[in-house]
This record gives C-alpha cells, structure tokens and sequence, in this order.
C-alpha cells in the first residue's frame, strides 16, 4: 500500500486536517524506503544471529556517522552522591531520592537525578527513565526537589527569571509527570533536566559535557561525532549507570522514555544501550520515530536550520536530499529489537508526521520476527485513541496536539505491564 493510499486513509478518518494535507502535496508521492532485512553484501538477513552480526551493526554504524553522530568511547570515572532521602513522600506512598552524578573531579560538570520509588513492594521496583524540559522541580509541587541550576530555553515568568527557575516553576509540568499514577502502578519514575548535560541552544556544545571527550587541541565535536541529541542519550546511559547500584531499583527492567526532542533522545539511548528493557517515543517526530523520505511537515532542513545543534554536522548534507540519506528511521526502531518499543502520536501534531511515526513501526515489524516476536498487524494506522500491539511494538494515535499526557501515560503503563512484570 503506498503512502498515499494510507494518507487518504487518515483523511477519511478526520485524523489529518485538509488544509494541512493540502499544504504538503509533496508527502502524497510514493518512496523507497532503505531494505532494513538488506546488507550490504546484498545478503538478505534471515535469523536473529545474521542481524545481530552483520546488519545491526553496519545501520548502528550509519546512525553514528549520518545522523547522530559517534558517541565518545572514553569512558570517564562517574561519582554518586546522594542529595536527600524522603521516604514519606507524596503522601507516604513514595520514597524520594535526588542523587547528583558528577562527571568531573573538579565538580563542574554535573547532573541531578530525582527519583520516586514505590514503597509499597517486596522486590526492587522497575522504573521509567526520562529528561524533562524545565528542571527537576517542574515535575512535582514537592518543596523539597532541588531547583535546578541550569539556563532553560522556554522561561515564562515569573516560573523563571533571566532564564533559571524560580519557586514558582515547581510542578509546572506535572501534567507531563502523573508521579502518583506511576507509582501507584509499581513503577518508579526517574527524571534529569537535560540542560544538565548540554544546555539546548545553538553553540552551546562547548558549555556540556563534551569537552570532557575532546582530544589535545580539539575546539569541538568533528563533523561525524555527537550533537546534542546524542549527549543527552548518553546522560540518560550514565543514569542508568546509578540504576545499576540502587538496591531499590530493577535495573534490568528500565524504560526509557521521552518526548518531543527528548523522544529522539530516548530512542537513539535506547538503539544504542541494550541494558534499556523498554524504549518509549512520544511525538518525536522527525529526527526520532517519523520516516524522513516522507517529506511531511518537519523535515531535515527545517530541522537543522532551527536547531543546528541537535545532530552531527555530516546531517547537514541531507538537507533537501532525504532520498540520498543511506538509512532511515524505521531502521532506528529497528535497532531496538527484541526489546520492546512504544511509538506514540498526536491527531493534531502533523509537524511529527503521526503517518510517518507508525509506518516506522511497520517497517521495523520484520526485524522483530527474526526473534519470533510480533509487531505490528497492519499496514493501515489506527484509528484516534485505539492504540495497537499486543507484541513487541505498540503505538497509538491520541487526539490533541504535541504533548505528553496522562492518557499516554495510560498507554506505557499498560504496555510495561506486560512487557516489563
């Protein structure tokens, strides 16, 4: 079924707005999607060993040096310290914890962990894993989570000043955070201001953690290493690091999750850290979920024009040219199998493509079969709040615009639930 069968499909749904559609007649035209299954020897991979072998690593490979960019091999020595230690917290059902890990013996370089874990359990709690936006403190009123410290793009006043939180950002994002409803499904919640680890501004490499990985004389990331995408992916691995050590958590039973941009994020930490047992995109969009040779709504150059910092350089060549791009991002989710992975998108948030959010899915449905595992059934996208995969993938398409809402929430539980206990 070509693509634009499947968009008239949504028209007759009410899931795409004419108008929009209208405005992106580009996207009606069939394309050719890079063959996930294909090698390049031209071998066809046929079981779960020839794709953990051969064709994982040729895409991961060109992930890194196409897209992402190469995360920094070094690994440097990582300190925890424990902030503070609530065990009556929200109303005595959590226990909370803000843990710092530093980066650097000089103290500099930093990040804080803010968790919730369930106190009523027998056995270490799994837990989701995310960035947040606006600084721990957005995610709950609780006056006890420590403000953080760091430059935020998007500061409306008076929740912050000059760019830095205030009092009055506590628990303005706590739509985005139902911390009671997760813990009182079993799960912890474990969150860390992305800002932390790369302020998210252009030129701003340099005030992250990457100079930490620069070489003698290096000035900055060459042209196939990291942006900023992939340095908050690997923040959330060295949060996964202090998972590994805390007795309270099942540090094999991890999701990562994230929204937007910080979908992206979670999606590369995910394709690039198999300890993740559950990888969650909300909205990402291009640059995460979406397919990119669709041409809909944002696309590579947009992206990299607005935001030139978020890939490596070499993405810039694309710009324009997604068919000359040697992979796309089906093969992204691809590169989480077996492990379980949930797509989510929005009805009213076709600047992410919901089309190209679930075709990704689709296309990543055979590589999960080499496992014995099932995806998606269809081709043909849900319909608005009907969510799919009773497998290994799931996906839903939620009415409303570009967020991450309590019903989304409903939905990852759910899936957790039986995935993950």
């Amino acid at each position: 079924m070509t693509r634009k069968i499947i968009l008239l499909l949504f028209l007759l749904k009410g899931i795409l707005t004419t108008s929009f559609a209208q405005h992106q007649n580009e996207a009606m035209a069939d394309y050719r999607l890079p063959d996930v299954m294909l090698a390049k020897s031209g071998i066809r991979i046929s079981s779960a060993a020839g794709w953990e072998k051969m064709r994982r690593p040729e895409i991961l490979a060109l992930f890194e040096e196409n897209v992402q960019g190469k995360t920094p091999a070094k690994k440097i020595p990582l300190r925890f310290v424990t902030i503070s230690i609530n065990y009556d917290a929200l109303n005595g059902i959590a226990t909370r914890k803000q843990v710092r890990v530093y980066f650097s013996k000089s103290e500099k370089y930093y990040m804080d962990i803010l968790m919730y874990v369930p106190n009523k359990r027998t056995v270490p709690a799994p837990l989701f894993l995310g960035l947040n936006f606006g600084g721990n403190q957005v995610v709950d009123a609780d006056t006890g989570i420590l403000i953080s410290k760091g430059w935020v793009p998007y500061a409306p006043q008076p929740a912050y000043i000059n760019h830095l939180g205030t009092e009055a950002s506590r628990g303005i994002q706590r739509n985005d955070w139902p911390v009671e409803k997760i813990v009182a499904a079993g799960y912890g919640l474990a969150t860390v201001y992305y800002g932390d680890i790369q302020p998210d501004s252009v030129n701003s490499v340099n005030a992250g953690v990457a100079p930490l990985f620069y070489k003698d004389g290096q000035t900055r990331p060459a042209a196939d290493e990291w942006g900023a995408i992939g340095v908050w992916a690997w923040g959330l691995s060295r949060a996964l690091d202090y998972m590994e050590t805390d007795k309270d958590i099942d540090a094999g039973k991890v999701a990562v999750v994230g929204h937007s941009r910080l979908g992206k994020a979670a999606l590369w930490a995910g394709a690039q850290d198999q300890r993740f047992a559950l990888v969650i995109s909300n909205n990402s969009g291009e640059g995460g979920a979406a397919i990119t040779r669709t041409k809909y709504g944002e696309t590579i150059a947009l992206m990299n024009k607005a935001f030139p910092h978020w890939f490596c350089d070499n993405f810039k060549k694309y710009n324009d040219k997604e068919d000359e791009l040697p992979i796309d991002f089906h093969e992204l989710v691809a590169l989480i199998a077996p492990r379980p992975v949930y797509i989510a998108s929005a009805s009213q948030d076709q600047w992410a493509d919901p089309v190209g959010e679930y075709l990704s899915a689709w296309y990543a449905t055979p590589v999960y079969g080499l496992y014995g595992l099932k995806g998606l059934d269809t081709i043909v996208p849900p319909d608005v709040n009907h969510p799919v995969g009773e497998g290994a993938i799931g996906y839903h398409l939620r009415k409303g615009e570009h967020a991450m809402t309590q019903y989304d929430w409903d939905q990852y539980i759910r899936f957790a639930n039986r995935c993950l206990k």
